[in-house]
């Protein structure tokens, strides 16, 4: 009988641990942090503005989660920004010199899904203009 109840008591000891182990790795699976995309290489981005659309080949160069951006802006002028990805989103902005010395901020804001990028770049008191962008093979 006692080995009967020294069975028992085993058996169930087991099950609660092989409970326990599998309830820890369902939540550590859970709380895991999301990976984040690189959304390193050449973009074609389509700026959908007020005065029609603006096509231009956009290029991120990504470490961890800081990416450096280089886009040419209407005028063929090389711009150059900084950013950040997280999970399967992005930001970056460009400071752009105006003529009267000021600064001019456009900031965009996309996400990402696989090698397609939807977006949209705010341009002060301009307003929004959204985005879409799918990268270059």
């Amino acid at each position: 009988m006692k080995n009967t109840r020294l069975k028992t008591i085993v058996c169930l000891a087991v099950l609660l641990l092989a409970g326990s182990v599998t309830a820890a790795a369902q939540a550590a699976q859970q709380t895991a942090p999301a990976k984040t995309v690189d959304i390193s290489g050449v973009w074609e981005m389509t700026l959908q503005t007020q005065r029609g659309d603006i096509n231009t080949e956009i290029t991120f160069t990504q470490k961890e989660g800081a990416i450096t951006v280089t886009m040419a802006n209407p005028m063929g002028q090389e711009m150059k920004g900084e950013g950040t990805v997280k999970e399967n989103g992005a930001e970056w902005k460009f400071t752009v010199p105006t003529p009267d010395g000021g600064e001019f901020v456009i900031v965009f804001k996309a996400q990402i899904e696989g090698e397609k990028m939807t977006g949209e770049a705010s341009m002060g008191e301009f307003g929004s203009s959204p985005f879409t962008a799918v990268k270059k093979k």
